[in-house]
């Protein structure tokens, strides 16, 4: 690793061990659904960034590392034979012994069928889960408790924070020292051509069942901190949501990069929280994102920092900085623009206004943004579009100017 990209990852994890110390409770909370959300991607990533095997069932292993870490704390912790900073390792095991053997079977085939074998086996898991009641709790779910251990006793979410921290960051590394080995090398020859290594000699089968088994493992094992930070499991999370918003996460952040996933993934569950407390069609933005981002920036977010990296030596960071700075302010006014007119249709499209209109009467005015707006004014419906025109037309006048430069120092 490069000695810029440690100090980077330095920088990183210092200021993600102060953070508590200037955030509320409920932001040390998003803070570590963020790191939850950061490995799990990771682990995703490994499959298919690294592997190239793109599965839509990665939840199955996640739920099952939460309730098998929720059943672990109910039976050992008042024991004292395992722990509490030790039972996410309960998580871990679960998801692996379920990867090993669901593995086996999703590895017999490649591509999309692969795709659709692990979405048939996560939607089986899914359907019984309700009817194993002893297990998975039905309705209500399982809970349990943190019990305290070497001094500490776990009560606080920032105690629960930096017990996460800790596990988020030796997963992460373990899983880059992973794609280090011989056998995580390996896993680009899967993505490339399986057909070359199994003709060099490679038994494919067992390699895809190895890396599907390790990507498991760590999957189970952020599903067990999401049972220390909840105390509680429901199965509910055998939901292809889980599922797919991994996917999204880890595309948006771009699986080309090992870190590329867990920043997609940090910044959509902050995306999550910040929006979803403010408007009901947050998931509509959040698929906007992911549509613009692979129409636009198929590597993902992390390919943005791969950008300045390999042209800070051809320009200096003021030009740099201006360029970005020019994207930045095109896409935000053009949001702007696409926020007011999803946000007014989601208003006078509501049961609540649509009620209060009388036949051949003006519709009345709704509150938007701290000021009232008019249906039927021309102003209302316009400053909206001018706003993604504006947005546009800057964006596209920064990429002439940038294309511009590029052929000017090739010259």
């Amino acid at each position: 690793m490069k000695l810029s990209r440690l100090f980077v990852l330095a920088a990183l994890f210092a200021v993600l061990l102060a953070l508590p110390l200037y955030l509320s409770t409920s932001l040390v909370n998003a803070a570590i659904q963020m790191l939850i959300a950061a490995l799990f991607a990771s682990a995703f990533n490994v499959l298919a960034g690294q592997g190239g095997m793109l599965s839509f069932g990665h939840a199955a292993y996640f739920a099952i590392g939460t309730f098998a870490t929720i059943h672990g704390m109910n039976a050992l912790d008042e024991t004292g034979l395992l722990p509490t900073p030790f039972m996410p390792l309960l998580g871990a095991l679960a998801g692996c012994l379920l990867g090993l053997v669901a593995g086996w079977f999703s590895t017999q085939r490649s591509g999309v069928y692969f795709s659709m074998i692990t979405l048939a086996l996560a939607e089986l898991l899914h359907t019984l889960a309700p009817h194993l009641k002893d297990i998975f709790g039905g309705e209500g779910g399982v809970s349990a408790m943190r019990m305290p251990a070497w001094g500490f006793n776990f009560g606080t979410s920032i105690e629960v924070y930096y017990l996460t921290l800790a596990w988020v960051a030796l997963g992460i590394a373990l899983l880059y020292y992973f794609t280090r080995t011989p056998l995580g090398r390996l896993c680009l020859g899967l993505r490339e051509n399986s057909h070359r290594l199994k003709f060099m000699g490679y038994n494919v089968h067992r390699l895809r069942t190895l890396v599907f088994t390790v990507s498991a493992t760590f999957s189970g094992l952020a599903g067990a901190l999401l049972a220390m930070n909840n105390e509680a499991a429901n199965y509910v999370l055998f939901d292809m949501t889980l599922s797919t918003q991994v996917v999204l996460n880890s595309y948006i952040g771009g699986i080309g990069a090992f870190f590329g996933p867990a920043l997609g993934a940090a910044v959509m569950t902050f995306f999550g929280y910040a929006v979803s407390d403010m408007t009901r069609t947050w998931l509509l933005y959040q698929g906007v994102i992911f549509v613009l981002v692979m129409m636009f920036l198929p590597a993902g977010l992390f390919s943005i920092g791969k950008w300045w990296s390999s042209n800070r030596g051809r320009f200096s960071t003021a030009r740099l900085s201006g360029v970005l700075s020019g994207w930045v302010i095109g896409c935000a006014v053009a949001a702007a623009g696409f926020v007011f007119l999803c946000e007014f249709l989601a208003l006078i499209l509501a049961l609540d206004y649509q009620s209060q209109l009388t036949a051949g009467a003006a519709w009345p005015g709704v509150t938007l943004f701290h000021r009232v707006w008019l249906p039927g004014a021309l102003t209302t419906w316009l400053l909206p579009v001018v706003l993604m025109v504006a947005g546009v037309a800057i964006v596209l006048y920064v990429n002439r100017k940038w294309r511009s430069l590029c052929e000017g120092d090739a010259e």
